[in-house]
């Protein structure tokens, strides 16, 4: 029995946040307090990239080929960089301007099978999908610092009763109870897992350059069909694959490093200490043991130094 699109987007986003929950019952998780900062960049977050993103993306398919669509995805990483440079300030050199061109460009190779064959409201749609996630990436990454499972947990139970309740007031019909068990297991392995170690990517690698290795993503789905269901290896593969290798590379030799101030900043999150990490080397009340990984408020002082970064959560310096 096939499933009508909005009402599959639903039952994956469900399956992410019913899964994260089970998943977060099970290791005893904390619920983190969240700020109400934290909870506004979320709800943005949600809105755009958990709902209308969805709801933008589904118009746009009923009016463009698949390969047409893929082809426009490849826009989110490009908005994301985009926005995080321009509006959130994020640094970027050549190198990784380059790196994210190269990969895009090698996203654009791989699905280049055959035209667009669509009109340009379904276009536009897809390209405001592919906004709605540029903006959601950089929203989230405000709050990346909070519990990643917490936060991907939020996003898919929010998201996924949304469009189940619009799905249903639109006459979706119910699946069957396998059809709707498979979507939901799908959703937490391919929604949820997916989006905590994105989450996680965000924290220590900036929005631009998680967002830019997040769009090899059609590589390496077309690399397991390969792999996996015997489809033939094609010459767009092997010109994606090298064009994403070099941008994947580039970013990973990126070497950024010059002397930076750091104002003093109040914010909580997991870390250890006795790693090298000099921006961690604040008292407790009691004794932590080094290399054990805990959670609470703490302050940085205010310091200057010199020392290769990205820009993580704790180098959103000017340059």
């Amino acid at each position: 029995m096939q499933i009508e699109p909005w009402l599959l987007a639903s039952l994956l986003y469900l399956g992410s946040g019913i899964g994260l929950f089970i998943a977060r019952s099970v290791m005893r998780s904390a619920t983190p307090k969240l700020s109400r900062a934290d909870w506004r960049w979320m709800l943005l977050a949600v809105l755009l990239g958990g709902i209308v993103a969805p709801v933008l993306l589904v118009f746009g398919l009923r009016g463009m080929t698949g390969s047409g669509a893929s082809l426009l995805l490849n826009a989110e990483a490009v908005l994301t960089a985009i926005i995080a440079w321009v509006v959130f300030k994020e640094n970027v050199d050549r190198r990784v301007a380059l790196g994210l061109v190269c990969i895009v460009a090698g996203g654009i190779v791989l699905g280049w099978g055959e035209t667009a064959g669509g009109n340009w409201l379904a276009a536009l749609a897809v390209l405001g999908a592919c906004l709605g996630w540029g903006l959601d990436n950089n929203f989230t990454r405000k709050v990346a610092l909070n519990d990643a499972s917490f936060i991907a947990m939020v996003k898919g139970l929010v998201a996924g009763t949304t469009n189940l309740v619009i799905a249903i007031a639109l006459g979706a019909t119910m699946p069957s109870a396998s059809a709707i068990v498979s979507a939901a297991v799908l959703g937490f392995t391919c929604y949820g897992v997916s989006l905590v170690l994105f989450i996680i990517a965000l924290r220590h690698l900036g929005t631009a350059r998680a967002g830019a290795y997040f769009a090899v993503a059609p590589f390496l789905g077309a690399t397991l069909s390969v792999l996996l269901l015997g489809e033939p290896i094609t010459s767009s593969l092997i010109m994606a694959g090298g064009l994403m290798a070099v941008g994947v590379w580039l970013h990973l030799s990126e070497q950024h490093a010059h002397l930076h101030d750091h104002e003093a900043l109040s914010h909580m999150h997991s870390h250890v200490h006795g790693t090298g990490d000099d921006h961690h080397d604040h008292a407790h009340v009691g004794s932590i043991k080094p290399c054990i990984r805990h959670s609470h408020s703490h302050v940085h002082r205010p310091q200057t130094h010199a020392h290769p970064h990205v820009p993580d959560a704790h180098h959103a310096h000017k340059h």
